[in-house]
């Protein structure tokens, strides 16, 4: 066998595509040394040989040839086990223990014989969904595992059923911009924007990922690339609204100094948020009033005087080991940040980079209020969130809240510090070059390991769909392909220097359906890029609604598909926070802001680029003609006399009623369509020359409350999703 022969054979051993095919249909090779970068990534010895000895050692030392987790099909008529039984073997003895405690038994002869055999053994059908646990003895070896009880397929509403058309509003909830707010969107707003689309008739409020941020530096705020998936950011947290707000003396005195008003007074008037300006408004406030707390509604040692107390308690109880870890993770990170040891954990002295060492239990033990506080903020975030979703629900937003999971985490973030092993060192993932980055894209964050995630028994993988389900009808699960594969590129080279690694996709996809179902939660994947063959009909199959783009929705030869055309089992949207908004799509927005960043690599794709939007330009209107939204005579009215592109509220109108009346199930608006706004949320493939994450709407919440296009545009959506139906 050659050098590469043997690396190649390691490499798929561990679920590392060694080819692969990009979106424009080339196939791809990743180099040995990516295969051996990544290889290493996974924690194996550099050696080919020495690797494949070591796996071969790790399955066998498996009890009976099992995993830590079995997965059954809820509707499986004789579901089984493959067990490799020990050698001379009579016999075998399995207990389940269902979550309810009930217990479940029995025994089976094994065939007789001294070499170890395989067996097939039969477990009860009907077993209730749920996380259960099986204890197994097979001649004197015993194994204890997971068993998973799954469904099919995800839970659907009725208003995400096969004749239902529903709509929703989507925003970006840091760049609302309101009276009342204090220099970004907050949990109050959020509440009254629920209430103005459920009061429109729309089925649900979709928002950006809420996920906990870094508390000690403000100045990393992208919601994609958070600290922690499974906690929340503080700042959305509307201060006034915090019990004792009003009656706290230190918080007046607080708000009413000359320096609070005056940070508070540039940070409104900003067309960008600045988030270290809110941040300084916020904690101080957040951090008498947690003395206040802890002053009228806490005693020491976990007690509490009254009810808020007693909810707080109930929370940290609820929270478990995983809201400890993060608020010791936040405690540490305030502490290093000030003493100027930088912004990663890795910079941390050595002892208090592990978690579970006696020096950070020392640290958290002498600094417990710090950590308590870090709680309260987040149980706070999780009661304001609470109350907006139950405000608009009561508004009329039938499905409630759409919510949104990130693919991953930043690798210098509580979770990579909280399990080490689960994150895999010396790599990122990203995407390989596709028509919209030709230079492939890194997105910094961490790769889990999917050998680890399986040892594990899938457990931060749960508690992630957990956190984001919670409080939420909808959860849309961003790159949703990461279930199936990610592309990882190793530390040091290239984004389009990667290779994609595999993921136990069948697991992880029961394991959403599972939680989808408990959680009464629908689940929206977004499969754009480069999605593999197969993977939009699995997903199908297990009721998980397809992300569609109109911009991407496109025939053989171009034209936009036209609204019968659109899979049932789908969101349909006109644009996406990754690209140009409707108004900024039509007049080449993205395009220019491209070029003035010189983001291509030459000026011939840039002029490519646009003759391509050119040319999508007159598809979008002949769409709109052969759907008759428009008169085959006005096309013209849409173009300057020098041939430049106009935008108008009539052809936005027209462009948002044509999806309305596409067959997916469910249509989604962005607010920045609502109000035409020009400029998207995030530029792909820039960080800090593009205002990313940091825009703020132009006009305020209470004018679009009060106004008339949501309702305009309610109920063109309306009377378009009713067509749908009936068609």
């Amino acid at each position: 066998m050659n050098d590469r022969a043997a690396i190649e054979q390691l490499a798929r051993l561990v679920g590392i595509e060694a080819h692969y095919t990009d979106t424009f249909g080339r196939s791809q090779k990743a180099s040995d040394e990516t295969l051996l970068a990544l290889i290493g990534a996974f924690g194996l010895p550099a050696d080919p040989a020495v690797a494949r000895h070591e796996l071969a050692e790790r399955q066998r030392r498996a009890p009976l040839g099992l995993g830590p987790v079995h997965f059954v099909d809820a509707e499986a008529a004789h579901p089984e086990l493959v067990l490799h039984l020990p050698n001379g073997c009579r016999e075998i003895s399995w207990m389940i223990r269902l979550e309810s405690g009930e217990e479940r038994s029995g025994r089976l002869a094994a065939a007789s014989g001294e070499e170890a055999q395989r067996i097939a053994l039969a477990l009860p059908a009907g077993l209730p969904l749920g996380y259960h646990r099986l204890d197994l003895d097979a001649g004197g070896v015993a194994a204890r595992l997971g068993l998973v009880v799954a469904p099919a397929g995800c839970h659907l509403p009725a208003e995400l059923g096969r004749s239902t058309r529903s709509w929703g509003l989507t925003c970006q909830l840091y760049g609302l911009r309101s009276a009342s707010n204090w220099a970004m969107g907050d949990f109050t707003d959020l509440a009254r924007l629920a209430c103005a689309a459920g009061s429109c008739a729309a089925a649900t409020l979709g928002i950006n990922p809420l996920h906990a941020l870094f508390a000690a530096e403000p100045l990393h705020f992208s919601p994609y690339a958070p600290s922690s998936r499974t906690h929340i950011d503080y700042l959305y947290i509307d201060v006034t609204a915090v019990p004792g707000f009003a009656e706290d003396e230190t918080v007046r005195a607080l708000i009413g100094g000359e320096r609070f008003a005056v940070t508070l007074a540039a940070a409104r008037g900003a067309w960008l948020i600045d988030y270290s300006a809110v941040a300084a408004c916020k904690r101080p406030v957040l951090e008498a009033l947690f003395r206040r707390f802890q002053t009228h509604e806490l005693v020491a040692k976990g007690g509490a005087k009254s009810d808020l107390g007693r909810a707080f308690r109930e929370f940290q109880r609820d929270g478990g080991q995983s809201l400890v870890d993060f608020a010791v993770f936040e405690a540490l990170h305030e502490y290093y940040c000030r003493e100027g040891t930088g912004f990663s954990w890795r910079a941390w002295p050595a002892l208090v980079r592990n978690p579970r060492s006696p020096e950070v239990a020392e640290f958290a033990a002498a600094n417990h209020n710090r950590v308590e506080f870090f709680q309260y903020l987040q149980w706070e975030a999780d009661r304001q969130l609470a109350a907006a979703v139950a405000a608009g629900c009561k508004a009329g937003l039938s499905l409630g809240l759409y919510r949104d999971l990130a693919v991953g985490v930043d690798p210098n973030g509580a979770e990579a510090w909280a399990d080490q092993e689960l994150t895999a060192s010396g790599a990122s993932i990203g995407a390989p070059p596709d028509a919209f980055n030709r230079a492939g894209q890194d997105w910094g964050l961490a790769p889990v390991n999917p050998m680890i995630l399986q040892r594990q028994g899938y457990a931060p993988f749960i508690a992630a769909l957990r956190a984001n389900m919670r409080h939420a009808g909808i959860l849309r699960i961003d790159h949703v392909m990461s279930l199936n594969r990610l592309y990882w590129i190793p530390s040091g080279m290239e984004a389009s220097a990667g290779a994609y690694v595999s993921y136990p996709f069948a697991d992880l996809l029961r394991l959403v359906t599972l939680e989808s179902h408990r959680q009464a939660c629908a689940v929206i994947g977004e499969d754009l890029g480069t999605v593999p063959v197969g993977f939009r009909e699995t997903m199908q199959s297990a009721a998980v609604l397809s992300y569609r783009v109109l911009v991407f929705e496109r025939g053989h030869d171009g034209g936009f598909v036209p609204p019968a055309g659109y899979p049932p089992l789908a969101a349909a949207s006109v644009a996406t926070h990754d690209i140009a908004t409707l108004k900024g799509f039509w007049l080449g927005r993205d395009i220019a802001w491209r070029r003035r960043l010189e983001l291509y690599p030459n000026r011939d794709t840039a002029k490519a680029d646009e003759r391509e939007r050119r040319r999508d330009r007159l598809l979008l209107l002949d769409a709109l003609v052969k759907e008759e939204l428009l008169a085959p005579e006005r096309v013209g009215e849409f173009f300057s006399e020098g041939g430049d592109p106009v935008y108008s509220t009539e052809l936005g109108d027209a462009i948002l009623t044509y999806l309305a009346r596409s067959h997916a199930r469910l249509m989604l608006i962005q607010l920045e369509d609502v109000i035409a706004e020009g400029e998207q949320a995030n530029l792909p493939g820039t960080t800090d020359a593009h205002p990313n994450w940091r825009r703020r709407m132009s006009g305020l919440l209470e004018e679009l409350i009060s106004g008339t296009d949501l309702p305009r545009i309610a109920a063109l959506i309306k009377e378009g999703r009713l067509r749908s139906a009936g068609g």
